[in-house]
């Protein structure tokens, strides 16, 4: 993958780079030219339908670029953002605007959703909070650097991060900040960032070096932490082994992936590892009733018995198509690749038996699933589109 040769790029500027992040835009992280110059994607071949995704609505809400961007839902109504500042809510059945929030600044990373409020980060640090009933800026928070991903809300909460190794917490209804955790970067990092989990019982976080924390709400003290990957290799680039894109939780397990590292549940309470698996996941986890996917970095989607770790099934006919986090509805599990299209497996069997295009630009954020039938899909062109199975 490009991402690599992103990581060279880093390499070369991290003795002038405070963050120790990768400079480079949407192409640098995940290669969306279609592969990189020694692998070529494969060619899509023709299946036999099973399951048909029908597009319900799309509206285009501006490009991405050079972040990645993910719709939401409240389960009344769909939110979504652009690079440019704009975000919207979107009617859930149709896709009518209802309203428009104008940032006034460039955004890096969105949208959360939860307890009344919109979430968006920016380049510089700051999480815009808007009223999710009409749009009205609410707060805004500063935090210490860039931020990319999406900011999250629950139980009256918001969580965010930036690219400096810290992560802070805030009262979801003024935006007052509750604490902060900090933890040293690793000399060399990659911009795949991971998700923040909040629930109920603590703030589950994925982080550079391969490690994963349960952090407390209370005070942010880390009630545990669980190695993923460990970093192994000669050089600061072999050595790079983060814990990046989506965790996925049920009410005993916490699970996770790290590029170049492995791929792992554990036990919520005690982050006692119940099992783990070599795998190089770029996009993170998604998880089922009985199993848990993902995307390895050469787009081998695999699935596993979330209790035992079993290998249940590998999907290899998406060779190098860039398909990042996989999503789980329905019978379903849904992916998407550098072209925009969607891909639909089987949840049981990794059978592809579904697929519909969108704009043609890639799918870098996460897909979000609506009810039991229905899919959001955000691309790197802007384009939001919302299925439904049928």
């Amino acid at each position: 993958m490009k991402v690599l040769l992103a990581l060279l790029l880093a390499a070369a500027l991290a003795g002038c780079s405070t963050t120790k992040n990768v400079i480079g835009d949407v192409g640098g992280w995940f290669g969306l030219s279609g592969g990189s110059a020694k692998t070529k994607p494969a060619e899509l071949a023709e299946i036999k339908p099973v399951a048909k995704l029908t597009r319900l609505w799309d509206v285009n809400v501006g490009a991405g670029k050079p972040y990645a961007f993910s719709p939401a839902s409240d389960g009344q109504a769909v939110y979504a953002a652009s690079a440019d500042g704009r975000v919207v809510k979107l009617d859930l059945a149709t896709g009518k605007e209802v309203w428009r929030a104008e940032a006034k600044q460039s955004l890096s990373a969105g949208v959360g959703v939860g307890s009344g409020v919109v979430l968006v980060g920016t380049p510089k640090g700051q999480v815009l909070a808007f009223r999710t009933d009409n749009g009205q800026l609410d707060w805004t928070a500063t935090l210490s650097g860039e931020i990319l991903t999406a900011p999250v809300a629950a139980g009256g909460l918001v969580a965010a991060r930036g690219n400096d190794g810290r992560i802070w917490l805030f009262d979801a209804a003024d935006g007052k900040q509750r604490w902060v955790y900090s933890r040293v970067l690793p000399a060399l990092i990659s911009r795949l960032q991971g998700d923040l989990l909040l629930t109920s019982r603590a703030l589950f976080a994925g982080h550079p070096g391969g490690k994963l924390t349960a952090l407390s709400l209370a005070n942010g003290a880390p009630l545990w932490e669980a190695n993923v990957a460990l970093p192994k290799g000669v050089t600061e680039l072999e050595r790079i082994a983060d814990v990046a894109g989506a965790l996925a939780a049920d009410d005993h397990l916490v699970c996770a992936g790290a590029y170049q590292g492995r791929l792992g549940c554990f036990d919520q309470t005690t982050g006692n590892p119940v099992w783990m698996r070599d795998f190089s996941s770029p996009g993170g986890v998604a998880m089922g009733p009985r199993f848990l996917f993902a995307a390895d970095e050469h787009s081998i989607i695999q699935g596993y018995d979330k209790l035992r770790g079993a290998s249940l099934w590998k999907q290899e006919s998406l060779l190098d198509r860039e398909v990042l986090t996989p999503v789980v509805f329905s019978k379903y599990v849904a992916v998407a690749d550098y072209q925009g299209i969607v891909h639909l497996l089987s949840l049981e069997e990794g059978a592809l038996v579904g697929r519909a295009g969108t704009d043609g630009s890639a799918v870098i954020g996460h897909m979000q699933a609506l009810g039991d039938d229905g899919l959001l899909v955000q691309t790197v062109n802007g384009g939001v589109y919302a299925f439904k199975i049928q």
